[in-house]
């Protein structure tokens, strides 16, 4: 069934800028008409405010608005005015596509305002796990497991094992919903199996459906067969979906707003994104890779499993990852563990597109790589993210001959 938000932040914000269209560079004589604009403004995020609650674009409006009645000498008190209708250019397709304004989430952001967070979350390989938070966790998840579940979009991947009676697996199938939106999109699927990745939505459109803002949705082939791109406008969202080998990877970047705007957050413990892997289902990547080291190969505990592939030593994957990942992060430590756990190379072209994805996809630069905990630390101390473990013990060092020099 079609869902339809209860926030109307977004119709707020449409209104304020259809109010005030044209109108960017006011002059002293038009200050009191902005003024009556930004009233109505406050008037529509007000009644709105009980169901906005962490949803998209509220909290940035209110900050903004405020803000902008201080630079316009504004009082709270006053007339309030009603938007004015625009009218759209005969013949313009190119407006109509991108109309109204609620179906482009960056631009509903008044240029005072501040700009959105956002996100990243990411599953590849055996399968691999960075969470929004930049947490990242090798997990089993074999079956039907959700990775977002909001009020905007549902994803769902299937995980199915790689080798006959290993815990070892990877994304077969990829299901995601999007809900019907307001005035800009009708709800839409999006599916991928394992030799299918399809450029277009289940029913065969590319676009949002029928709506006014339809194109505020759209799928993009990149590669024909192995990458896909889904622009989610009105959400400010963009989904990269890649097979590689037999098996697909995953990645998205959302507003920090979109993310958290869940009708009962206490129900959203299995929303991998998230949460991340539940306890019973994460793998001791540290232990099983010291194991790797040791006897160069990888042997996960459990009834039952068979010996992965003998076609790579602990050695040899470390010189293949190294070839794609040369910074020995945890995207190169997954790469060496999916070798030695499969035998199969296509896993180090799923670890170094992850990255490739990361790096097109991540907000914050400098949280691009992860490194590990350093293990020998006192409990409460850890290398921060983006430190090597070398450098850190070398800093360490520094400082213990700098108080013994005092």
């Amino acid at each position: 069934p079609a869902v339809i938000s209860p926030c109307k932040i977004l119709k707020c914000n449409s209104e304020f800028w259809t109010a005030t269209s044209g109108s960017h560079h006011l002059g002293t004589e038009e200050a009191p008409e902005f003024c009556t604009a930004l009233r109505a403004y406050a008037h529509c995020t007000r009644r709105t405010a009980r169901t906005c609650r962490g949803d998209l674009a509220y909290h940035s409006a209110v900050h903004g608005i405020d803000d902008l009645m201080v630079q316009h000498n504004c009082s709270k008190d006053g007339p309030t005015s009603q938007p004015r209708l625009r009218t759209l250019p005969p013949g313009d397709s190119q407006e109509r596509s991108d109309s109204p304004e609620i179906c482009h989430y960056e631009k509903s952001f008044h240029k005072h305002s501040a700009a959105p967070n956002y996100t990243h979350c990411g599953l590849f390989g055996d399968p691999h796990l960075r969470t929004f938070t930049d947490t990242f966790q090798t997990c089993k998840v074999q079956g039907a497991w959700p990775l977002i579940d909001n009020n905007y979009l549902n994803v769902q991947v299937t995980n199915t094992p790689v080798l006959p009676g290993s815990t070892a697996t990877a994304t077969s199938k990829l299901t995601i919903i999007f809900k019907s939106f307001q005035e800009c999109v009708d709800q839409k699927v999006y599916q991928a199996e394992m030799d299918e990745l399809p450029a277009a939505f289940a029913d065969g459109s590319k676009n949002g459906g029928d709506k006014h803002g339809a194109n505020s949705l759209k799928i993009t082939e990149k590669v024909s067969g192995q990458h896909i791109e889904i622009q989610a406008k009105y959400i400010g969202t963009t989904i990269v979906v890649r097979q590689v080998g037999r098996y697909l990877t995953f990645a998205v970047r959302m507003p920090e707003e979109v993310v958290n705007a869940v009708e009962d957050r206490d129900s959203q413990g299995l929303y991998l994104c998230l949460r991340g892997c539940p306890l019973n289902q994460q793998i001791d990547f540290q232990t099983i890779r010291s194991t790797q080291a040791t006897e160069g190969r990888t042997r996960r505990k459990g009834p039952s499993l068979l010996a992965p592939p003998e076609a790579f030593t602990y050695e040899t994957a470390t010189a293949k990852c190294r070839e794609k990942l040369p910074v020995e992060d945890l995207y190169f430590q997954s790469c060496v563990f999916d070798l030695l756990t499969t035998g199969d190379v296509n896993f180090m072209l799923a670890a170094y597109y992850a990255f490739e994805d990361v790096k097109m996809l991540h907000s914050n630069k400098d949280k691009l790589h992860l490194y590990e905990r350093t293990r020998d630390l006192a409990p409460g101390n850890t290398a921060p993210l983006g430190t090597s473990p070398a450098l850190w013990v070398a800093l360490l060092c520094l400082s213990q001959c700098w108080l013994c020099l005092l």
